[in-house]
């Protein structure tokens, strides 16, 4: 809306200028001319117009027995031509305004003069137009005074599900025995003498088949052992009997032989 203000400003100033600048024509005296019996007064006729800078004016007249003289204001009022500001006798001569401010025009035919054949004519002022002020445009920011946005660097990463270190389960978690859990140390018990017991010598030899009985075939081939069966290893030939007798027990029982040999034969 204010663009379209701006441009029927500019439109009507120029047509202004235009006009100012070419003027009108007014031609005095009507359809009489210049002469003495003008169609109108040229008193009323030059106050019920107005003149501006460039306008002209038009005088038709009789170049033999008339002519039209620019003089100052005691000059008009004398109806003295000798002393001319300007002088026109073609018989259709045309004065332009070039300033603002009174003119004063008289015949070079004093009698006709003092009758009434003269005549003043103010020209308006020039009015400033001044141009339109421009409408404030809205200030921009500065650039130091935009807040920055923060860049993809400067965000803080979020960690990747490679990066991230695995919680152990409470499945995987190996319980720590708490000292309450531990019961109390036994203390071994002491070794009772008993009979003597002659020892039966143990054989780790392979265990032998009992007769008749056929070993029952494995319903798996060589090499089809599924994979989820723990396999675990045979338990190991437990220890010699002679390991688990105490010295003194051997002793004993080596003693009591000797003591039943001696009854024997005594």
């Amino acid at each position: 809306m204010g663009f379209l203000r701006v441009i029927l400003f500019s439109i009507l100033l120029s047509l202004t200028f235009c006009s100012s600048s070419e003027g009108y024509n007014f031609i005095i005296g009507g359809k009489n001319g210049w002469s003495l019996h003008p169609s109108e007064n040229y008193s009323n006729w030059a106050n019920r117009l107005r003149f501006q800078v460039n306008d002209t004016l038009t005088f038709r007249y009789k170049k033999e027995t008339d002519s039209v003289v620019v003089v100052a204001k005691n000059d008009y009022e004398k109806c003295n031509a000798a002393k001319p500001i300007q002088k026109m006798d073609g018989g259709d001569s045309v004065f332009k305004f070039d300033r603002s401010g009174p003119f004063y025009f008289i015949t070079g035919n004093k009698s006709n003069c003092e009758h009434g054949q003269k005549l003043i004519i103010v020209v308006l002022a020039v009015r400033n137009i001044s141009p339109p002020t421009p409408s404030v445009p809205v200030p921009t920011p500065a650039p130091g005074n935009i807040v920055p946005v923060p860049s993809p660097e400067n965000t803080v990463p979020v960690p990747s599900p490679e990066n991230i270190v695995p919680v152990p389960s409470p499945e995987n978690i190996v319980p720590t025995p708490s000292p309450s859990s531990e019961g109390p140390a036994v203390s071994p018990a002491p070794v009772i003498p008993g009979p003597a017991v002659s020892p039966v010598p143990e054989t780790f030899g392979p265990a032998a088949n009992a007769p008749g009985i056929a070993p029952t075939p494995s319903p798996f081939g060589p090499g089809d052992a599924p994979a989820d069966i723990n396999l675990t290893p045979a338990p190991g030939p437990s220890k010699s009997f002679a390991q688990t007798i105490s010295p003194a027990t051997l002793v004993t029982a080596v003693l009591g032989v000797i003591v039943a040999a001696f009854i024997t034969f005594a």
